[in-house]
């Protein structure tokens, strides 16, 4: 694994953890300087996104969950300018963008895995792409096809650890 300033000329170098029943998953680190690192990260998971993909946004209060999604949808718009308020009170937020609709949520006041359904988490997956902060409040129903990202603090920036299919490591 590598903890260094993404930077999307340089390819980072990879590890592999084995989950679930062995299958070796890609895990990938980034160092995350500032908000300019994060926002060239959010471009480049932007850019491999694809219908039906669910990025799952993992990490403590305030480690930049909400601004690496922001950057996510900003990038996929085309539209560095794009109000992107973080869904802590409306749950969900949907964007049409050139690259399809996502679906950003946040479930940090979710009270159980199920209420999701009620916001529209079978039509994000069905042909969306669901950016999903506090991911883990959805228990067994988090699917294991994903793309985990874990944001914590590192000296006086944040580290993006990312764990899923190898498209998303080859920056």
């Amino acid at each position: 694994m590598c903890s260094k300033p993404i930077d999307p000329q340089t390819p980072p170098s990879g590890g592999v953890l084995k989950v679930g029943i062995g299958v070796p998953v890609p895990t990938f680190s980034f160092s995350l300087p500032d908000e300019a690192a994060t926002e060239r990260l959010g471009d480049a998971l932007a850019q491999r996104l694809r219908p039906r993909d669910v990025v799952a946004l993992q990490g403590g209060l305030g480690v930049g969950k909400t601004t690496l999604a922001r950057a996510i949808l900003r990038a996929a718009s085309g539209d560095a300018g794009l109000i992107v308020p973080s869904p802590t009170f409306t749950l969900v937020e949907v964007y049409d963008t050139r690259r399809g609709a996502f679906w950003h949520f946040d479930l940090y006041r979710l009270e159980a895995p199920e209420q999701v359904f009620e916001l529209g988490w079978e039509e994000a997956r069905a042909d969306g792409i669901a950016l999903v902060e506090w991911a883990e409040r959805l228990g067994v129903l988090l699917p294991d096809q994903r793309l985990t990202v874990t944001l914590a603090m590192e000296g006086d920036g944040r580290r993006a650890d990312l764990q899923g299919d190898a498209r998303f490591g080859d920056f």
